[in-house]
């Protein structure tokens, strides 16, 4: 009989455990929906399309990246490889995002 409120406290704190190992995603929030599209810079020349699986820049040749996001960064790698490249979302709503490159540039799109 006093093994009952034993077992129950094990099984409480199992359950617990399990909800939150399932409802991780390892630090990355899910990508945000206003960020997936094709988007032009405003100097029409660098070209840029991020989908569920990709995050491609073209600025005369398309380069494709797999890439993840945590909070307002975007981290880019090629296949895999590290370190990441790190783009800064400054501004992110349905028709302009404006990103911090690696190089200190400020770059501004448009859909």
């Amino acid at each position: 009989m006093k093994k009952y409120p034993l077992i129950l406290a094990h099984a409480v704190g199992a359950l617990i455990l399990f909800s939150v190992a399932c409802n991780s995603n390892n630090g990355s929030s899910p990508v945000n929906k206003k960020l997936l599209g094709k988007w032009k810079a405003k100097d029409g020349e660098t070209k840029l399309e991020i989908t569920d699986k990709g995050f491609t820049t073209d600025d005369g040749q398309p380069i494709t990246e797999d890439y993840f996001v945590k909070n307002d960064t975007i981290f880019t790698s090629y296949q895999g490889s590290r370190p990441f490249t790190k783009f800064l979302i400054k501004n992110l709503d349905d028709h302009k995002l404006t990103l911090f490159y690696p190089d200190s540039d400020i770059v501004e799109f448009s859909r």
